[in-house]
């Protein structure tokens, strides 16, 4: 007689939730916050000198605030690879240089749920919808003048780009926020604040479901 038992239990999946909204939203800080495994999305960044980089409008140089500029495809295949084993290698980009600069090991510990954050995170939310993978996809919303004020401040700080480029990025990201944040939704993101976010994160890992955006 076999010793398999009639209705063993059935295999659970980690969820991905997918957080976005525009640069300086406080994506990071609020993954941080829920103490979460964290796949930082912006690492999977195109290297300066990809042929396929997108240009700026006015062809002043490389437009990274367009999805063309970012692996979408791998950085999918991490999240699958993620919500089916717990463990992925994932890479280190480096933003001042514009290039990779090594890779990592992200393992989940047994975590029911884990983020993935970037600006490019709505993107992918139709895959992980149609592959029974998504948590909750979620868009972080600010006053506009708040959240260049916070992208500002950090970009300083982690020494991201000079400041004058900073400064004209900031001015055109500040006037595009509310289509940012429209396209977003429009995707399938729900905007809301970052306590909002937080309590249907919150509701993901306890009962290990998505949540409606009707909640």
């Amino acid at each position: 007689m076999s010793d398999t038992p009639l209705n063993p239990a059935p295999t659970t999946r980690a969820r991905v939730v997918l957080l976005c909204g525009p640069s300086g939203s406080g994506k990071s800080s609020l993954a941080e916050r829920l103490a979460l495994p964290v796949l930082q999305l912006d690492d999977f960044y195109k290297d300066d000198g990809d042929p396929s980089l997108p240009l700026l409008p006015d062809g002043s140089g490389t437009d990274w605030d367009s999805p063309l500029s970012w692996h979408r495809d791998q950085a999918l295949a991490a999240i699958r690879q993620l919500t089916e084993t717990g463990r992925a290698e994932v890479p280190i980009y480096s933003i001042p240089t514009c290039s990779r600069a090594g890779s990592h090991i992200l393992e989940l510990a047994g975590a029911p749920a884990f983020i993935a954050e970037g600006i490019f995170a709505a993107e992918l939310i139709a895959a992980c919808e149609a592959e029974d993978l998504l948590g909750a996809a979620l868009c972080l919303r600010n006053r506009p003048l708040t959240t260049a004020w916070r992208r500002f401040r950090r970009d300083v700080r982690e020494g991201r780009k000079a400041v004058p480029y900073l400064l004209r990025r900031g001015w055109r990201l500040m006037r595009a926020e509310h289509g940012i944040v429209a396209r977003q939704v429009e995707l399938g993101a729900h905007a809301c604040a970052g306590d909002e976010a937080a309590a249907r994160v919150r509701a993901v890992v306890r009962r290990g479901e998505r949540v409606a955006v009707s909640a």
